[in-house]
């Protein structure tokens, strides 16, 4: 089976990113939304991106800004990927190529048409640069990410068995997870990565190391390379 990609997102220190990747994780990811609780300025976001090793991938993180703003970002810091966090369109995402796109969707289990929807632009706009969709909680009023409320990961799962998520990009799990669930959700869903923020935090906008370490052996575990 093949491992489970790791996700720290919300950083906001240059520690913390370089804890990240000393631990293991294969993505970072940093908030640029300015109404967002963990938004971090450009300048201060390129001294993180500066801790961040080779082959940690490095994620710009966005909600409901346009195709323009978010390009004129990108030409200041040199992240690898971008995930839009908002409301954004299919549309959008075909704006964007050939940059690599991740779409958060806030999905509710049982309503398959928000998914459809995107299997229909994938096919019909021809989204190459759609590389993964972030399954976030339900989202709570004015609420866009690290709210630390846990997904409903068994609505999730049914969905999953009944074939919502065919031919679709691979799934990452986000919503609520910790060191303590993390194991339970990759076994039930399998997904190709795992996304957490407010799970390994010790304080808001701040990291702990000894939670990222534990996220990251919990993880491994499931996988089965851990003991």
């Amino acid at each position: 089976m093949p491992r489970t990609r790791i996700k720290i997102d919300g950083i906001c220190r240059p520690q913390d990113a370089a804890d990240a990747a000393r631990a293991g994780a294969d993505a970072i990811g940093i908030v640029l939304d300015p109404s967002a609780g963990r938004y971090v300025p450009p300048d201060h976001a390129r001294k993180i991106l500066a801790a961040v090793p080779p082959f940690v991938t490095t994620i710009g993180i966005f909600v409901n800004a346009s195709a323009e703003e978010i390009k004129r970002i990108l030409a200041l810091l040199p992240f690898a990927t971008v995930q839009l966090h908002g409301n954004e369109t299919p549309q959008l995402v075909a704006d964007l190529k050939p940059i690599r796109v991740l779409k958060a969707l806030h999905l509710t289990p049982g309503d398959p048409a928000i998914l459809q929807t995107w299997r229909d632009a994938i096919r019909d706009l021809q989204l190459t640069n759609l590389i993964g969709l972030l399954l976030e909680t339900a989202r709570p009023t004015g609420a866009s990410g690290g709210t630390g409320i846990a997904s409903d990961f068994a609505g999730l799962r049914e969905m999953q068995t009944a074939g919502h998520f065919a031919d679709l990009p691979p799934i990452i799990a986000a919503g609520g997870l910790t060191p303590d669930n993390v194991a339970d959700v990759i076994r039930l869903l399998h997904p190709f990565a795992v996304d957490v923020s407010s799970g390994v935090e010790s304080a808001h906008r701040q990291k702990s190391a000894e939670k990222i370490d534990a996220f990251i052996r919990a993880v491994k575990l499931a996988d089965g390379e851990g003991h």
